[in-house]
């Protein structure tokens, strides 16, 4: 069973007052919009609608909080950079999203997600410079993987991790995803199960296969 099958919408927030409190440990997916993180926490949650998705980028304008158990979430952050948003809501963004990732205690890691043909836009190198000084992990999600051709998302992910790792250090990792094809799952759940999981084995063990590498 996937691991995060059992998420459930647990609560939606505008400002930073109306986050839940800081207890326990979450994991947030960050991504600009369209490069489909809705959609990869949807195929991680084994799930069509856990997160909503749209042909129409940035209609994700809240922090959605979807619970595991236990004190355990997963957030789903506003998508960034699409052009027609209005200034104003894009600077309020701009100040939540720098706040929460820099200041949120509960905070285990970042699952930032990257469209595979347009990695590392300067909008995402910001996201990693508002995370990284806290020494917490991020682990990059190289979605639509399969518009690629095999040559080409493995340059890609040589490149993208080459300069992950000497930019921001060794606390990024990164992998490739595909919603539609449903691959990369696996890798996913492993690595951030860790996270969320670190220290209950049996959580783990129950849900991600032994194979895994």
């Amino acid at each position: 069973m996937p691991l995060f099958q059992n998420a459930t919408f647990f609560i939606s927030a505008h400002h930073l007052r109306d986050l839940p409190p800081a207890s326990g440990i979450e994991v947030a997916f960050a991504g600009r919009s369209n490069a489909g993180k809705s959609s990869a926490l949807n195929t991680l949650a084994n799930h069509n609608r856990l997160a909503f998705v749209s042909k129409q980028p940035g209609r994700t304008q809240l922090i959605n909080f979807f619970t595991l158990g236990n004190d355990k979430h997963l957030v789903d952050l506003p998508g960034y950079g699409y052009a027609k948003v209005p200034e104003s809501m894009r600077a309020h963004w701009q100040n939540v999203l720098a706040r929460y990732l820099s200041e949120r205690s509960s905070l285990g890691g970042l699952v930032l997600v990257m469209d595979s043909r347009h990695p590392l836009t300067p909008l995402d190198r910001q996201m990693l410079d508002w995370f990284c000084p806290s020494g917490k992990p991020v682990h990059v999600l190289l979605t639509k993987s399969d518009k690629l051709s095999r040559s080409e998302a493995g340059l890609t992910l040589s490149r993208v991790r080459k300069e992950l790792i000497e930019t921001w250090g060794k606390a990024c990792s990164i992998q490739l995803f595909s919603s539609l094809k449903k691959q990369g799952v696996e890798e996913a759940e492993k690595v951030i199960g860790k996270w969320l999981f670190d220290g209950d084995s049996s959580a783990l063990e129950n849900h991600i296969p032994n194979t895994v590498a």
